[in-house]
């Protein structure tokens, strides 16, 4: 690969997630927060009577496919080209349009985590929140 199209994509990936911050809305301002109406109160539970189960995860939103067309830009640079082969290490790059979300989701996080070594691929993957894997993996189920 040339260096020019490498500095680039390098480029875009560290700039990325500072336009999505831009693009994102900002919270309500205080005088539409006022209008809003405040919660019903709700009595307490119960105190339980057998050791309380582990919490949850903590839930994400469901994935947004239109934010997550805008997130996969860069990806396009490795995952768009058919037949696109690295150079070093020499091997093919996977086709991600189509795949199932659960296994997209479960492949940034273990990408964010460590868990798949891949340079490229853990430093795209740790500058996506929850939220942003969920959506670029809803959209990119989506691709045939």
């Amino acid at each position: 690969m040339r260096p020019q199209p490498l500095a680039a994509c390098l480029a875009l990936a560290v700039l990325l997630p500072f336009w999505a911050a831009q693009a994102t809305p900002q919270s309500e301002s205080p005088a539409n927060a006022a209008t809003q109406p405040a919660p019903a109160a709700s009595n307490p539970p119960a105190a339980p009577t057998t050791s309380p189960a582990p919490a949850p995860a903590p839930a994400v939103a469901a994935g947004d496919p239109a934010r997550g067309h805008v997130l996969t830009y860069t990806c396009q640079g490795c995952h768009g080209i058919p037949g696109y082969k690295n150079a070093y290490p020499s091997f093919r790059v996977p086709k991600i349009g189509g795949q199932s979300t659960q296994y997209l989701t479960q492949a940034l996080v273990e990408y964010r985590q460590g868990k798949r070594k891949h340079p490229t691929m853990q430093a795209q993957a740790q500058s996506f929140s929850d939220q942003d894997i969920a959506d670029i993996s809803a959209f990119l189920s989506t691709l045939k």
